[in-house]
């Protein structure tokens, strides 16, 4: 007889849990995407690249993080 999985809570504080973070670190993405295609501003193409890569490297860091 197998017991069943017990989740045991985090001691990480509420903001800093995978879900809200990832969430974050996808809208930095989208904003780099929507920087990077935009017709306007050239200082926005400029610096799309990095804000994609920061939240890139933001999504992989967080989707170390507990649950």
């Amino acid at each position: 007889m197998t017991r069943p999985a017990v989740s045991k809570k985090s001691s990480w504080p509420v903001w800093a849990r995978r879900g809200l973070m990832e969430n974050i670190a996808t809208a930095l993405i989208a904003i780099g995407f929507l920087m990077l295609f935009q017709p306007f501003a050239l200082s926005l193409y400029t610096y799309s690249f990095i804000t994609m890569l920061a939240g890139t490297v933001m999504f992989i860091i967080v989707s170390k993080f507990p649950e």
